[in-house]
């Protein structure tokens, strides 16, 4: 009988888009309520819309400010990501694009496009422009 080494399986691109696309949904469900938290206190007053910017610059109690903005990232990852890839297996179920080579090509796509737009927010976040 031959044993099977599991560690020498490579996952498709697909598979890992796949996945993150798991993963950005449940980092988007456990931090829904820091945005639910953030978004009460950027709209609630002027005074709190201070506090709300104030987490971000110098931060929030134990929590430093550059700490934020990284779970803001990872949240606009999240977010990104996770919309992206909604839409790239909508649009293989409305057009049957099921070939290997459609699932590679469109996974680089949600890649590329969900890091490529994180990193332009990233450097709005983090001040660059």
């Amino acid at each position: 009988m031959r044993l099977i080494d599991a560690t020498k399986y490579r996952l498709p691109l697909a598979a890992w888009v796949s996945i993150l696309h798991r993963v950005s949904g449940a980092a988007m469900f456990v931090l829904l309520p820091l945005v639910i938290w953030l978004f009460d206190v950027s709209v609630t007053s002027e005074i709190s819309y201070e506090r709300f910017t104030a987490a971000f610059a110098v931060g929030l109690g134990f929590v430093p400010g550059w700490l934020m903005k990284c779970v803001a990232l990872g949240l606009i990852w999240s977010f990104l990501h996770h919309f992206i890839a909604g839409v790239r297996h909508l649009w293989m179920d409305m057009t049957h694009s099921v070939t290997k080579e459609q699932g590679r090509s469109s996974a680089v796509v949600t890649l590329v496009a969900s890091l490529l737009l994180t990193a332009v927010l990233g450097a709005k976040l983090f001040g660059l422009y």
